[in-house]
């Protein structure tokens, strides 16, 4: 009888976790996924709904229900009713076998720039994975239209996570990346940006539905976004492709280095 042989990471396949906020029957997951499986082995955990500016709420008080989900009548992945975190967080503890060797979030329908990344279920996705000690990125396509091409942004996808797999990241560090709707012949580049520090300026449209009845509907615009291509926003407006180092350690260090000098003993 043959002597069994347990490959470590460098001998066996790439395996790469996939999610969303779009919800699984997205098309910007479908692109993602058909480009990733060239290099490796694909498992789709995602939300079966839309879950877009869920940001990192986690499901605790109502069971988790998980479904396979079939496309074209081959099985795409498994469905769950839950956030794009919870996906992530289900996926790597009770789904697969082992743990994935990267986390690719998205292809987003829509920016994840400035401030977008506080609410954003797909870079929050991402952040879980850097949560776990997972090596993740976020992948967004910078705009509404309806049926959009996901292609190139989905090829940006594949080439950067071979090279997060060759490279590495700095633990709790993810990449978010935004990808200019645009024919890759008018891409100008791609850039390593910061994140804006542009805000949206928030206004409800107020309506009444046939009942009769009012309700109120976000919308809203970004103010004043930098023109500084080093910038998330500015990057995407001027046609490159914005890749930003982001991490979950919210600590602003220059204040508390501030704070320091403060009579806080006091305050007891």
């Amino acid at each position: 009888m043959k002597k069994k042989v347990t490959k470590n990471k460098s001998q066996r396949n790439i395996s790469i976790l996939v999610t969303n906020d779009d919800g699984i029957d997205a098309q910007g997951i479908a692109a993602l996924v058909k480009e990733l499986k060239k290099i490796a082995t694909v498992t789709v955990v995602a939300p079966d709904k839309q879950q877009s500016a869920v940001g990192h709420a986690i499901t605790m008080n109502y069971p988790l229900r998980v479904k396979e989900y079939y496309k074209n009548g081959k099985f795409f992945g498994y469905a769950v009713q839950g956030t794009p975190a919870d996906c992530v967080k289900i996926a790597v503890r009770a789904l697969l076998p082992e743990e994935p060797d990267l986390i690719v979030s998205g292809i987003n329908h829509g920016s994840n720039t400035a401030i977008s990344v506080i609410y954003s279920g797909t870079v929050s996705a991402a952040t879980e994975g850097t949560v776990l000690g997972i090596p993740s990125i976020a992948v967004s396509l910078t705009t509404y239209k309806p049926s959009p091409d996901f292609s190139y942004a989905a090829r940006i996808a594949r080439k950067l996570s071979l090279l997060v797999l060759k490279q590495g990241l700095p633990r709790r560090t993810l990449l978010n990346v935004n990808v200019p709707a645009l024919p890759k012949s008018e891409i100008k580049g791609v850039l390593v940006t910061k994140q804006s520090s542009a805000l949206w300026n928030d206004t409800f449209d107020h309506r009444r539905d046939p009942g009769g009845v009012d309700y109120y509907w976000l919308t809203g615009v970004l103010d004043n976004p930098d023109t500084d291509i080093t910038y998330d926003e500015a990057a995407i407006r001027q046609g490159y492709v914005s890749i930003t180092p982001i991490h979950y350690d919210l600590t602003d260090y220059e204040t508390y280095e501030v704070l320091q000098r403060w009579p806080i003993h006091t305050l007891k």
